[in-house]
């Protein structure tokens, strides 16, 4: 049923990016948007994995650099029948972590020096099979793929308004108040978009992490943790490149009351929940990691 809802989603939002083309341009400007739309998902689909990793100064580590991460991951790996993804390490404070690559077979995990540090080997393991999750879903495709058609949204709006002539175009449906409506709401619908696919992908990856892992209660710890360090120590690379927010386990980003609305991630209080409810169900509790 999320596999369904999120191409559902998909498609609303692709078909969104569309509709502001053809509002702007008549049928010459959705063909436009249509060219735009498959150029950049392309680069997306073959450079997305290497840019978000440079953008957070991630450095990539093996088991003799970091035997501890490392070793996790192998292990998990093993456990959710994966290929061992590329490893890496951001030098942050933040504790947090996200995964990245258009499918398994090209995948890499990331994790913060603040996670390591302030997170037992348990917690890790939790965070990383949830990361893992991520990888077997092939979410890290889809997510690239809705950030970057609501990247693309918001600059053909921005782009009419700008950059204008369309309100005095033939080729324009709506006139100028229709473009000033557009540079408005088509931003706002194609937020509100990928917030519901990145909650729904959020709650697949924490019970299927749960799964890949046997303890649902080492994710659950881990999110309680990182929630609260993450509400009061900054990461500046994300808050210089918000768009990327909805790949980490835990919104990387201070958002105020407003923001919440909009927040890519679930409510960490419903994550946990669902994790101890799973507990439960599974009749296990905390355990040394090994």
């Amino acid at each position: 049923m999320s596999i369904l809802r999120t191409g559902v989603l998909l498609a609303g939002l692709t078909a969104l990016f569309l509709a502001v083309g053809f509002a702007i341009g008549g049928e010459a400007g959705m063909v436009i948007a249509l060219f735009i739309a498959l150029a950049m998902n392309a680069f997306a689909y073959w450079n997305a994995d290497k840019l978000v990793l440079r953008m957070h100064g991630a450095r990539e580590v093996d088991r003799a650099s970091a035997p501890t991460l490392y070793g996790i991951v192998t292990q998990l790996a093993a456990n959710a029948d994966l290929p061992m993804p590329r490893v890496y390490i951001i030098d942050t404070e933040q504790p947090n972590a996200f995964a990245t690559g258009r499918d398994p077979a090209h995948a890499a995990v990331a994790a913060t020096t603040g996670l390591l540090r302030r997170l037992s080997s348990e917690e890790i393991a939790g965070v990383m099979a949830h990361e893992l999750a991520h990888v077997r879903n092939r979410d890290t495709l889809t997510m690239t793929v809705t950030a970057t058609i609501a990247g693309a949204i918001s600059m053909l709006a921005n782009f009419a308004f700008f950059f204008g002539g369309f309100g005095n175009s033939r080729n324009n449906p709506l006139g100028f108040v229709g473009v000033i409506l557009i540079a408005i709401l088509a931003p706002l619908a194609a937020m509100v978009v990928q917030t519901a696919i990145s909650r729904t992908r959020e709650f697949e990856a924490d019970r299927e992490g749960a799964e890949i892992s046997g303890r649902p209660l080492w994710l659950a710890s881990a999110l309680e943790k990182i929630q609260t360090a993450a509400q009061r120590i900054d990461n500046p690379r994300a808050e210089a490149n918000p768009a990327t927010a909805h790949l980490f386990i835990v919104n990387p980003l201070h958002v105020r009351a407003v923001g919440r609305l909009f927040s890519t991630h679930p409510p960490m209080e419903e994550r946990v929940r669902r994790l101890r409810a799973l507990a439960r169900e599974m009749g296990q509790s905390a355990r040394p990691w090994g």
